[in-house]
């Protein structure tokens, strides 16, 4: 299984997936492949608006991507993919829109079968379990929260550490406590931006300038870096 979940499209300033678009040339390889979008985390713009901001990065990258709404049969596109892309927005979106089309079982049956898996902020979210770590309002309703359980920690993508004075709510890291006190043997890495996790070959290692921050009830917060080997929360 091959997996690459991204914390963020885009870092200020940049084009859209201009930061991490090396890392993708570098996990996808060389050989040109034709790779399908998921689109579905889009709610203000369309899907063919959302599929050419995807296709610019990976056409300069030497790759061929499509989105899945312009297929009939859906679940044959992606038996013939050579990639599977899962694009950010809204994650209670997405996922409704995957459930209702009938998709968990055969991404998660691909991409363990060795199709690489890209994911970005949404699309690293539904990797998960579900999507219970998620920053997004739920706009829409699915009929559940179990997402492709590709790994068996969860994820939250745009973590900070921020604490923004005159703000009185609850911080990130206070909204994932409350996670793990209630589902105490699950691991929460809060992504932040600008890194992705990589899992090839049964390693889990992060990419990135910053560190994740790894929570599990019982045990403080650990900082970790691209130097350090999580596959430990792969157990």
């Amino acid at each position: 299984m091959r997996l690459l979940l991204i914390s963020n499209s885009t870092n200020p300033g940049e084009p859209y997936l201009g930061y991490p678009k090396k890392n993708i040339k570098d996990f996808i390889g060389e050989r040109p492949v034709k790779a399908i979008f998921i689109p579905y985390a889009a709610v203000t713009f369309s899907y063919d608006e959302y599929e050419e901001k995807v296709r610019e990065r990976f056409t300069e990258i030497g790759h061929e991507i499509v989105s899945i709404h312009h297929f009939s049969n859906r679940i044959k596109a992606l038996q013939e993919a050579d990639a599977i892309v899962v694009g950010g927005g809204n994650t209670w979106q997405l996922l409704k829109m995957i459930r209702d089309n009938g998709l968990i079982d055969i991404v998660k049956q691909k991409v363990l079968s060795g199709t690489p898996y890209i994911g970005w902020s949404a699309g690293s979210n539904v990797a998960c379990p579900t999507i219970m770590t998620t920053n997004d309002m739920p706009v829409v309703e699915p009929d559940s929260f179990k997402a492709f359980s590709l790994i068996p920690f969860q994820i939250n993508p745009h973590y900070t550490d921020a604490n923004p004075s005159g703000h009185a709510g609850e911080t990130r890291e206070q909204r994932i406590e409350e996670f793990i006190e209630i589902n105490s043997e699950v691991y929460v890495a809060g992504l932040r931006e600008g890194t992705m996790l990589i899992l090839e070959k049964g390693k889990l290692t992060l990419s990135g300038k910053q560190t994740v921050r790894i929570f599990r009830k019982g045990n403080p917060p650990r900082e970790l870096s691209s130097e350090d080997d999580l596959s430990f929360m792969l157990k």
